[in-house]
């Protein structure tokens, strides 16, 4: 796994994962969330699916970082 504390999930097909914090689903495009034990735990449980995040949110991602300074 890698070091940064955000991760990339997809849910599994035909499976609803909700946020905890917003009660919303994770969205079927896949999210960003951060590597809580709720998340991970969904992770080893193979309710989601890690992976990358699209070229565009990726670097609308890295933009917004660099503004918050």
């Amino acid at each position: 796994m890698s070091l940064s504390n955000d991760l990339y999930l997809t849910p599994k097909a035909g499976v609803t994962v909700r946020d905890p914090k917003t009660g919303k689903p994770l969205a079927e495009s896949g999210e960003s969330k951060p590597a809580t034990s709720y998340w991970l735990r969904r992770l080893r449980d193979g309710d989601v699916i890690q992976g990358k995040p699209p070229k565009a949110a990726s670097a609308a991602s890295t933009a917004a970082k660099g503004d918050s300074k």
